[in-house]
């Protein structure tokens, strides 16, 4: 009862292998889309959704383990996808891998990995089962135990070289040791012990330091996942005239990674500082004015800025220009003129400025922001002072004394104004204007002297 339970509960582990797709890279379950952990064999088909005849080929390309991969032909016709565990045609035996692209796009891949065009392609026989999933984990299973003993193997032998990894087929009845060696090894007796010990096939195969980085994996100094661990699958030669036109120290310690090798990422921004520096002035270039000559010291390409000292190769009385600056000065000694000094003042760049014109300065983001800013500034100060000016109006208007009307009639009780006839026909004249009908044409229609003369009074008809 206890082994019909055992073997129950294998073949229902068999069967959801069966049905969930795997990881060649680091064994864990993945989507269809590519592996859940840390894994750089993926692949987006981006010509997925396209309808018709893009789709249409017979070719799979299908991953492996350590970035192995190849392309085989669907002759049988199946219904693949990408996520797909297959069994393929293996020299001998089968293999077992994991479909990564389909349709027109493999056909790019095949452009892109050179591949001749009467290069044998071999077959894809079926879908994975669950006999050959089985086989293929025991396998896998098998290849911690192989790597270490197949290290003391090689120690005993006295041979140079580092086994980092092993790789067994889908069948189990061959394995690919992957070694690390500086010099030419002669491995012919470790491939008779390795064969008579694990009873297998055997293929040796050289990798570079980059490569078993990639298989280890870490972080770098930048703070990430390393890139040959995490997308880069093809590596490119780095050399030191990279680091030399980005201006980068030519520090051992700082331009080796973890490989002890060149890090790559100095290649990904030296086409940029290439082009960049297309537009610098000469380094042998000598500056000359009419007191000093100045070499350049140093160059700041992306900033377009560089410095000058009197002294070559030493930073002595070191001046900054801009790249224009430069150019202006070398015009000017080639014409035969030498100016006074190669740096301008504020005053001297504030003049050419206004004479050449802002344009930028125009058409910036903010200039409609800083006006508003001055007119909420005016239009507030227009207030206070109001409200100061309404205080102090209120003040005299309080200090002031009150009118005697005795004094403005001239302080004497019965006496007349002066003026008072030429008043009293002007109080005769509005009262007369008053009693006037007013036109249909309304007030608006009168002239304008008497619109201006004319001011009701508090005390008039109704």
């Amino acid at each position: 009862m206890q082994s019909d339970a055992m073997s129950e509960e294998k073949t229902n582990v068999a069967s959801e292998a069966a049905t969930q797709p795997h990881n060649i890279h680091c064994g864990t379950q993945v989507s269809a889309g590519g592996c859940g952990g840390r894994c750089n064999l993926r692949s987006t088909n981006w010509l997925e959704d396209i309808p018709g005849e893009m789709n249409d080929f017979d070719i799979v390309e299908v991953h492996f383990k350590n970035t192995r991969r190849g392309f085989y032909r669907n002759s049988a016709g199946l219904d693949l996808h990408v996520g797909d565990m297959v069994a393929v045609e293996a020299n001998p035996g089968h293999d077992i891998g994991q479909v990564a692209m389909t349709g027109k796009l493999v056909k790019l891949q095949m452009k892109r990995a050179n591949l001749k065009p009467d290069a044998e392609i071999l077959r894809i026989f079926r879908k994975a089962k669950q006999v050959d999933l089985e086989r293929y984990e025991e396998a896998k299973a098998r290849e911690v135990d192989t790597m270490i003993r197949s290290r003391k193997i090689a120690v005993d032998l006295g041979l140079k070289m580092k086994i980092g990894d092993v790789e067994y087929q889908g069948d189990g009845n061959k394995a690919i040791f992957y070694y690390i060696a500086d010099e030419r090894v002669d491995f012919r007796q470790l491939i008779k012990v390795l064969a008579d010990v694990f009873k297998i096939r055997v293929e040796m195969k050289q990798i570079g330091a980059r490569q078993e980085a990639g298989r280890i994996g870490g972080i770098g100094p930048c703070g990430r996942p390393l890139c040959c661990a995490s997308w880069m699958t093809s590596f490119v030669s780095v050399a030191t005239s990279a680091a030399r036109f980005q201006d980068i120290s030519l520090n051992p310690q700082k331009l080796a990674g973890q490989c002890a090798k060149l890090k790559c990422c100095i290649n990904f921004e030296v086409d940029s500082y290439m082009e960049a520096s297309r537009g610098m002035p000469p380094r042998d270039v000598v500056l000359e004015t009419k007191d000093k000559e100045y070499y350049q010291f140093k160059a700041d390409v992306l900033k377009r800025e560089v410095s000058y000292s009197t002294k070559k190769g030493v930073p002595e009385n070191l001046v900054n220009l801009p790249v224009e600056r430069v150019f202006e000065i070398i015009s000017l000694n080639e014409n035969g003129m030498k100016p006074d000094k190669l740096a301008l003042d504020d005053a001297e760049r504030e003049f050419e400025k206004n004479a050449f014109g802002d344009i930028l300065g125009q058409d910036a983001i903010n200039r409609f922001d800083k006006k508003k800013r001055k007119k909420q500034k005016k239009s507030r100060d227009n207030r206070e002072s109001r409200s100061d000016q309404s205080q102090n109006g209120n003040e005299r208007n309080r200090q002031r004394p009150p009118k005697n009307r005795e004094a403005e009639s001239g302080g004497v009780e019965g006496k007349q104004r002066p003026n008072t006839e030429r008043r009293d026909m002007q109080d005769r004249h509005r009262k007369d204007e008053r009693r006037k009908p007013v036109s249909s044409k309304g007030y608006n229609n009168r002239p304008k002297g008497e619109r201006k003369t004319f001011k009701p009074s508090s005390n008039g008809d109704k």
